[in-house]
């Protein structure tokens, strides 16, 4: 009997333990030619404005995302996996301009700040979660192009998953307000 609750005892412990073990984060991927994105198989680098990209555990690719958009809505999805282990998106500080928002540019979402319903759509046409690693980008950003700044747990949920109308959507420069596209 006294062996039976050590034994116990000791199972308990080891429970414990492994609730604590931290699974390492894994890094965020170079993109490159090959990355398609997660909900329309195209070619991410074949559009314009700021990147994400999602790891799951257990799957050592990445999924990718041709607007930032679809990767916070990927996270709010009730229909999409929750084992996520990272989500990255690409730091507009960095980025040499809209057209090229970088390759390596990466930084954690959670430590990004968010401009959301600026005038700026991301490369699919939709409304953007543009992406900053300072405030200061973000507001300045937000002050030439509207819209307000937000940390990513603070992005509504009803903004990414709300269909869009993308007929209407303005594309203009990072940075550039004078230059709007129809």
């Amino acid at each position: 009997m006294k062996r039976g609750v050590i034994a116990l005892a000791a199972l308990v412990f080891l429970a414990a333990c492994q609730d604590e073990v931290q699974i390492a984060k894994p890094a965020a991927m170079v993109l490159s030619p090959e990355a398609a994105g997660h909900y329309c198989q195209m070619t991410v680098l074949e559009h314009t404005g700021p990147k994400a990209q999602i790891h799951l555990t257990g799957n050592p690719f990445p999924f990718w995302f041709t607007q930032v958009r679809d990767a916070v809505a990927f996270k709010h999805s009730p229909e999409e996996p929750k084992n996520i282990a990272a989500i990255y998106v690409n730091d507009m500080d960095r980025a040499k301009s809209w057209e090229e928002p970088g390759f390596d540019n990466w930084i954690e979402a959670e430590a990004a700040w968010f401009v959301v319903e600026s005038k700026q759509a991301g490369g699919m046409g939709a409304p953007e979660t543009i992406p900053f690693g300072t405030e200061k980008g973000a507001n300045d950003f937000a002050e030439a192009n509207g819209g307000q700044v937000l940390r990513f747990a603070d992005i509504p949920v009803e903004y990414v998953l709300a269909p869009v109308e993308l007929s209407s959507a303005t594309q203009i420069g990072v940075g550039d307000a004078s230059e709007t596209q129809q």
